[in-house]
């Protein structure tokens, strides 16, 4: 019985570029008592494990809290999964804004103490007592009232790319940060103003709003599925967006675009950025914010020293990273003396080359839509000629991919097609089509549409 991951992040990246099937990122949590956590993780692990289900989840005694990625076509499967348990029957599953089929390369299923650290040590702070919940139409009204205030319960990196207007954003590395500061700095005025709060998702509001109440105040109200389903909602109805900026997620991706605006800085040169990267010395691997002209002058790095260190050898830096614990850098995300806008790099150093991970270069792949129109069914090795089923619509100047274990991935635009031995300008579906190519394919590899 498998209840671990076997297989690289590479190697797990590879499979899915081969698969060519669309994957859907999505996040949802539910508090609950649960009694066995370690047990309702191994069956969870174990169910979603055989969906090709990938991501990451904690349970704890109070609940599950997970961000996933499945491929789009088991969806409805791994509801079923969830609606075995009662108190997920009918869960909302938040389907992320932006699509991303390398979100999460591993499947994670973690017991925690806690779904959410929340630091709290009050036996009888009730967490299921929350405040009311507001869709983005009632949101949206309620922001207006002169007597409300609004609170982002999100870290400091969150809110710095994108957050509501008007909204307070504390200054914090943690969501258990924030509760006391939030607490002493309305104190005053618990018993006559609207509290309303908003998070990515709506997990930490859940508590964060139950805390209050807990503490007194009251009218506390909270965003319904947070900024996720606040933006479903805005498009399906045609609402003002009130929330300005990228919504920062938790997978590779780092955020998604929720409105045009920008509302921070690159953090090596100040130009107006939001787009955060992780830094290239794996030893640091700071989270930060990063322009593409400072990207490509420091080679993704946060500083001069990560910059020496990625052109040392491979096996240098991973004798320097051993024993070095990156814990603090990560947690504390964007908070480096050296990325107060440093100063130029000179034109003329020499910057040898950087090697660009596996997974790396996929995604890269990704960036472009592909669309699976057909089958390699053989190759004619006299005439350099393959033949291929195709499923879907294919013209004479469109951009494909090939790709095969062993043929890899090779990109053509189809300057000439045959379907049953007359030469054509569209095969349709059903359509035996052969066409010459420079290199050897393999059966069943893979005909890709490529949709610039």
């Amino acid at each position: 019985m498998q209840l671990y991951n076997t297989l690289s992040a590479e190697e797990r990246a590879e499979l899915i570029e081969q698969a060519g099937e669309n994957r859907l990122t999505l996040s949802f949590y539910a508090y609950a008592k649960i009694e066995n956590p370690q047990q309702f993780r191994d069956d969870l692990f174990l169910a979603w494990d055989a969906l090709d289900a990938l991501g990451r989840t904690y349970v704890a005694h109070e609940g599950i809290n997970a961000q996933m990625s499945v491929p789009a076509s088991k969806f409805d499967a791994f509801r079923e999964t969830l609606e075995q348990y009662d108190f997920m029957k009918g869960i909302r599953l938040n389907v992320a804004v932006e699509q991303d089929d390398l979100s999460f390369l591993k499947l994670t299923v973690k017991v925690r103490h806690k779904i959410v650290a929340d630091g709290l040590n009050d036996d009888t702070f009730d967490v299921t007592n929350k405040g009311i919940h507001l869709k983005a139409k009632e949101f949206n009204e309620l922001l207006e009232d002169p007597n409300t205030v609004v609170v982002d319960f999100r870290n400091h990196y969150e809110s710095e790319v994108g957050h509501f207007v008007g909204a307070i954003t504390p200054d914090v590395d943690t969501f258990r940060e924030s509760l006391p500061i939030i607490k002493d700095q309305l104190e005053d005025i618990k018993e006559e103003k609207n509290l309303l709060m908003y998070c990515t998702g709506g997990i930490r509001c859940e508590k964060a709003s139950a805390y209050f109440k807990h503490n007194g105040f009251k009218n506390v109200y909270q965003l319904e599925g947070g900024i996720i389903e606040y933006t479903r909602q805005v498009k399906a109805e045609g609402l003002e967006s009130k929330f300005i900026g990228k919504n920062f997620v938790f997978d590779h991706r780092l955020g998604e675009r929720i409105t045009d605006d920008i509302i921070s800085n690159c953090h090596q040169c100040g130009k107006p950025c939001d787009t955060h990267v992780n830094c290239a010395n794996e030893a640091c691997h700071l989270l930060f914010i990063q322009c593409d002209e400072c990207a490509e002058k420091m080679h993704g790095c946060c500083s001069d020293e990560c910059l020496d260190i990625i052109q040392l050898p491979e096996d240098e830096q991973k004798r320097l990273r051993q024993g070095v614990q990156k814990g603090n850098l990560v947690f504390k995300k964007g908070r480096s003396e050296a990325l107060k806008f440093q100063g130029e790099r000179s034109a003329t150093d020499e910057i040898k080359a950087v090697k660009v991970s596996a997974v790396t270069q996929i995604r890269k792949k990704q960036a472009e839509r592909k669309v699976l129109i057909g089958t390699a069914q053989h190759y004619f090795t006299k005439a350099s000629v393959g033949q291929f089923i195709v499923d879907k619509e294919l013209n004479v100047g469109d951009k494909v991919a090939i790709v095969g274990p062993t043929t890899g991935d090779e990109r053509l635009t189809i300057e000439k097609m045959m379907v049953n031995g007359v030469e054509v300008s569209t095969a349709n579906n059903g359509d035996k089509m052969t066409m010459e190519l420079g290199f050897r394919i393999r059966k069943n590899d893979q005909l890709y549409k490529i949709i610039d």
